[in-house]
């Protein structure tokens, strides 16, 4: 153990008596890793987004049916052919600071988080004008129509279309915001946070929830039962596990997969999988470098790519509920999702065949840099996995394994990797964030202007603007299925299979489905 995780751990340790000495309305979380960046709108980070529910709220909510429902608004009114929408704020809402929520707040949030989304920059492109009439009044005037639009402000994946005063939305889209002011159902404590140790929240006593709605994922009243939250980090999995266990702790975030037995046999320890959508592992390329730039040798890793051994490094061969294969470049089980290209998935993997495709297609040993985040149980194994399969076809491989955001500074390098560049890098998503084309960063084919590693695939980006403009489900099912095609023949990507990750509480009640939010949670 590193001397700075031991530290970590031993505070931890250390606060038991502490811990017992509060009020019983201090909920105690262990989250997947440290809170880092802490404004949800400049990266695509998970616990930034988690972070970003708790502070700040969002114009729509998204429920377990991946559907829009209002969530600031009242709701809103759809005229002029739908090419112009009228949104209402509900009376009383109020930003952490005291002041009115106002819709030129909203406003000026909406276009600051759309300059880092592609679904809020397709949004954007669409209006002819987005303005603040009143108060309480929020109107997008547009060039065409545009269905989706409350989906855009309110879906769970990341960045968050998160609302927050205007003098802070006047922030660089990037650059982290100076203050966290929101009007979520929590304030941020900062005087109380401790990097990579604690950070801490407390119940916003003005917080106006929904009077309406199923509450699930981000949908429906936020109604809080706790007056603190503490977020703990444990870096060491077993630490983590045994704090749970021994009533130390009340939420661990991520249970981890070989940890499970030890979960599901203790007492008033409950273990589930909130969200089906699961997490999509993938390794991209930089299509701008040698070899990568090649599609050839991009499309030769196929024959020896083994979904199933991918997966069962990160949950166990015992556990086969908790992984599904193949992955194609879309959800499993939603409406996007086909076996369009899946022959290259499906036949047995073949490193020698692999190998004589990588010499046919020019490879000649030059050196590949394969980046894997070191602080994730999971991207570690996912890595090992791939690395053995790039030595088994003949590659030069070096693996440059380093803490997650440090690796994403070198990932915004683009020059080869003997100058500090790199070839492939290992990393996750939601698979929230791979159910349309809307959200779907790493499917963009808009070369440097797009997700790192650079893919420049115009068909993509013509599929994706067709897409939004398909008349019906059957329609957009079809163009998916070419963009899909596309990807396995350009390699736009390597999909390594989706797993399902359970979190485990104890003691408590109304866990929403999604992602770890703290409404409704209440001792058991």
């Amino acid at each position: 153990m590193q001397r700075r995780d031991f530290l970590a751990t031993a505070a931890v340790l250390a606060a038991p008596a502490a811990v017992r000495a509060q009020s019983a309305t201090t909920l105690r979380f262990t989250p997947q890793q440290d809170l880092v960046t802490l404004d949800p709108v400049t990266t695509t980070a998970y616990i930034s987004r988690n972070h970003g529910y708790m502070v700040f709220d969002t114009l729509y909510g998204m429920d377990a049916g991946f559907q829009a429902t209002p969530q600031m608004v009242d709701g809103h009114v759809v005229d002029d052919g739908g090419k112009r929408w009228t949104l209402t704020l509900r009376e009383g809402l109020l930003f952490h600071d005291g002041e009115r929520v106002l819709a030129r707040d909203c406003v000026a949030s909406i276009r600051r988080w759309a300059k880092r989304d592609p679904f809020g920059a397709s949004l954007m492109e669409a209006t002819e004008e987005l303005s603040a009439p009143d108060d309480r009044t929020i109107r997008f005037r547009l060039k065409r129509p545009f269905p989706l639009l409350p989906l855009a402000l309110g879906k769970a994946s990341v960045p968050v279309c998160a609302m927050m005063p205007e003098r802070l939305a006047s922030t660089d889209p990037f650059r982290q915001v100076p203050e966290m002011i929101g009007s979520g159902p929590f304030r941020f404590k900062a005087d109380e946070r401790v990097a990579g140790s604690l950070t801490t929240y407390t119940r916003f006593e003005n917080y106006l929830p929904r009077r309406d709605g199923a509450v699930t994922w981000t949908a429906g009243p936020k109604v809080v039962h706790f007056d603190r939250v503490e977020w703990r980090v444990m870096p060491d999995p077993s630490t983590a596990t045994s704090a749970l266990i021994a009533g130390e702790q009340d939420w661990q975030e991520y249970a981890y997969h070989d940890q499970l037995p030890l979960l599901r046999r203790a007492r008033g320890v409950t273990v589930k999988v909130l969200d089906r959508t699961g997490f999509v592992g993938m390794v991209r390329q930089n299509h701008t470098q040698p070899p990568f730039d090649n599609p050839a040798i991009r499309r030769a890793l196929w024959a020896a790519l083994d979904q199933t051994s991918m997966m069962q490094a990160v949950v166990g061969p015992a556990e086969t509920s908790l992984y599904h294969v193949p992955l194609g470049f879309f959800a499993p089980g939603t409406p996007m999702a086909s076996d369009a290209g899946f022959k290259v998935l499906t036949s047995p993997p073949d490193a020698a065949k692999a190998k004589e495709l990588l010499r046919a297609a020019g490879y000649k040993g030059e050196p590949v840099v394969l980046m894997v985040p070191s602080n994730s149980a999971v991207l570690l194994a996912l890595g090992a996995v791939f690395e053995d399969m790039l030595k088994r076809i003949g590659m030069n491989i070096e693996v440059y394994a380093v803490e997650f955001n440090a690796m994403l500074q070198r990932r915004n390098r683009r020059g080869p990797p003997a100058e500090g560049g790199w070839s492939l890098f290992v990393t996750n998503w939601s698979g929230a964030d791979w159910l349309t084309p809307a959200g779907h960063i790493a499917l963009r084919g808009g070369g440097e202007a797009g997700y790192a590693g650079w893919a420049s695939m115009p068909r993509m980006e013509e599929l994706r603007e067709a897409w939004f403009r398909a008349p019906d489900l059957a329609a957009q099912q079809a163009i998916c299925r070419e963009m899909q095609q596309l990807a396995f023949d350009e390699a736009a990507y390597y999909p390594l299979g989706q797993y399902l990750q359970p979190t485990a509480w104890r003691n408590l009640t109304g866990v929403n489905d999604g992602f770890a939010t703290f409404w409704n949670v209440r001792r058991a």
